[in-house]
């Protein structure tokens, strides 16, 4: 689907207008937007647009990673986006030119339809242009992130905290498992934040002078993201590293209690086997008090050996 918006010389908002009148006409800027498009529409960006080839392909195969290409006359954007959870990118192009900017997107974007929604209802488009849709959609972008980021920390704290006492299985699996996102979300914010350093560094004409303080502010928010991702994937490692240790350490002092219960029965066993052996020449098995003193003796080295590993403090 395409849906088009313009501002006229009159200052007049005017939807749904034929792209070859758009290239054609004159208007003060416009915005394509290439929703879900066919192939039929997707060649509408070679005539009557003519983008270039290769910004074409861009768009075609879609997920590639955020990026800005300068060609003659307008720039070309790649942006990415989330939509419903954090491990499901979406990609949305940007044809950015000195009066008219084009959005092209595969799948629904809520960004862009929040922007258009508020174009269509303004009461005053004084302060509209192309650039400052572009700045629209990329704030909302941005700003969708931050409650993703927000959730993965809940989750980390529930992990951490783990008052529903659940196992250390599960604990773990949903530890990779949010540290798989956290890896999805740098993999996407990061060059997003490169994406506007160029932006704001760029020494070439990109249609945002004058609103540098914009881009300047969804850096800045970027940066942020960065950080918090950063953070919460070394709490991820930390909270990793103090289950392995307790359960190392839990591991430990079974095989101690083990060992204590061994080194305890040794000698015992040692005492059973010596008189289970069936030899005739042994004094102490006519002996009338042989038994008794056999079960007394082990009593006693039980007992003994007890008390000194508690004096150890090995039951502790």
């Amino acid at each position: 689907m395409i849906r088009t918006l313009a501002l006229d010389s009159n200052h007049q908002l005017i939807k749904d207008i034929e792209i070859e009148k758009l290239v054609m006409g004159d208007y003060q800027w416009y915005w394509i937007d290439f929703h879900q498009p066919t192939e039929e529409e997707t060649n509408y960006l070679r005539t009557p647009l003519s983008f270039h080839p290769l910004a074409i392909e861009d768009c075609i195969h879609h997920l590639q990673r955020p990026k800005l290409d300068y060609y003659e006359g307008y720039t070309f954007f790649v942006t990415q986006t989330f939509n419903q959870t954090p491990t499901q990118k979406e990609e949305v192009d940007f044809f950015l030119g000195k009066n008219y900017c084009i959005t092209y997107h595969h799948q629904p974007c809520s960004e862009i339809e929040e922007v258009w929604d508020r174009l269509v209802q303004a009461d005053s488009t004084e302060k509209w242009d192309a650039s400052h849709i572009f700045y629209l959609v990329l704030d909302n972008m941005v700003d969708n992130y931050f409650p993703l980021v927000y959730q993965i920390e809940d989750m980390l704290n529930e992990i951490d905290d783990n008052s529903k006492r659940r196992s250390m299985e599960d604990l773990l699996e949903d530890l990779f498992d949010t540290r798989h996102e956290l890896l999805s979300l740098r993999h996407t914010v990061t060059p997003m934040r490169d994406l506007l350093y160029r932006i704001l560094n760029s020494q070439r004409e990109t249609y945002i002078k004058g609103k540098a303080e914009y881009f300047s502010d969804i850096h800045d928010h970027l940066l942020k993201l960065t950080e918090m991702i950063e953070a919460n994937r070394e709490l991820t490692t930390d909270i990793r590293d103090s289950y392995i240790s307790l359960n190392s350490h839990q591991t430990n002092h079974v095989m101690k209690v083990l060992t204590v219960i061994t080194t305890i029965f040794m000698p015992i066993t040692f005492i059973a086997g010596l008189y289970g052996m069936n030899f005739n020449h042994m004094p102490e098995l006519t002996w009338k008090y042989g038994y008794p003193f056999a079960l007394f003796i082990m009593a006693v080295i039980t007992i003994g050996m007890s008390l000194w590993f508690k004096k150890k403090g090995w039951f502790k």
